[in-house]
């Protein structure tokens, strides 16, 4: 019988993804020596290498790539058994693991963890920030209990939760205040600023300008509204920026708003979490206290599960 334990895997699968054995080892809040020794002790039990060692990072063998599945997946189990446990209890403590996107976090985090702790004092509130695709992988794999995107995310092993909509407005030059939005056909002859690659924002903004990709004139690909807004504000282009965002982003720049005529471009913000999340119900009333959290309203057709 191999003697395996949930410690060993929890650190072979931190190594997997970190693909080192320092970062992973930080990851896992141990020595660098207590990781490789434990790893080691793994490959025994199992009798085969798992990993390809060099001296700057390490690689999966075959064996540890195959293997590496199958411990996400003992390891979502096993989580799920603890968020059954607290889901059978009356009230909501420990660990809440939240995702949220660039374009959302610095916006509405603030007022969710206020709210969140204020009415459930025992959760342990952990909040990662990154884009939607890497978002999805983690949530799919159970790294994160819920994460909070524009939807749709159109994954059918989750469910989706709309929350509420959200407007774009124009941001121009100060120069230009007083003056019409452009339509979209204007827009697309206009230096457009863009969020880079792999924001889904800024794909949106090219939506609404109805072009596939970034226009010739674009000089700037930013990893930041805050940096969009202050390019603007020097006068090299104009922008896109979400309702939720004004307030932060413009306070000192000297900038224009304007709101575009109907129909106005907007994002649908959601909560999505695992079909099989035993939270269901407790993620179904924090998703209330995130509309609470940004003012807004759920539409009444909000929950919804994406079909394969």
């Amino acid at each position: 019988m191999i003697n395996l334990t949930l410690r060993q895997l929890r650190y072979f699968d931190a190594l997997a993804r970190h693909g080192h054995f320092g970062r992973a080892a930080e990851a896992c809040s141990i020595s660098q020596p207590a990781l490789s020794m434990q790893i080691k002790e793994l490959e025994e039990a199992l009798g085969g290498l798992l990993l390809e060692r060099s001296a700057r990072q390490v690689a999966l063998t075959r064996f540890g790539e195959e293997l590496a599945q199958r411990v996400r997946d003992i390891l979502r189990s096993v989580d799920e058994l603890g968020d059954f446990a607290r889901a059978s209890q009356d009230r909501f403590a420990g660990r809440l693991r939240i995702g949220m996107i660039p374009t959302i976090a610095p916006y509405l985090l603030p007022k969710i963890t206020k709210n969140l702790t204020r009415m459930h004092p025992e959760l342990d509130i952990r909040v990662r920030e990154t884009m939607t695709p890497r978002l999805i992988q983690e949530l799919v794999e159970g790294r994160l209990d819920t994460a909070i995107v524009a939807l749709p995310v159109s994954e059918p092993s989750l469910t989706e939760v709309a929350l509420f909509e959200e407007k774009f407005l124009l941001v121009r030059p100060g120069t230009d205040a007083g003056t019409p939005a452009p339509s979209r056909e204007m827009m697309r002859e206009m230096r457009l600023l863009l969020l880079e690659e792999g924001h889904c924002f800024r794909d949106q903004a090219l939506s609404f300008c109805n072009m596939q990709s970034a226009p010739p004139r674009e000089m700037l690909d930013a990893n930041s509204l805050s940096t969009l807004v202050q390019m603007v504000s020097a006068g090299i282009g104009v922008t896109l920026i979400p309702e939720m965002a004004v307030s932060v982003e413009t306070r000192s720049a000297s900038v224009s708003l304007s709101r575009f005529r109907d129909p106005e471009p907007s994002r649908t913000i959601g909560m999505v979490w695992r079909k099989t999340s035993p939270l269901a119900r407790q993620l179904l009333q924090i998703s209330e206290v995130v509309c609470l959290s940004a003012g807004k309203a759920r539409p009444r057709q909000a929950a919804r599960n994406q079909r394969a």
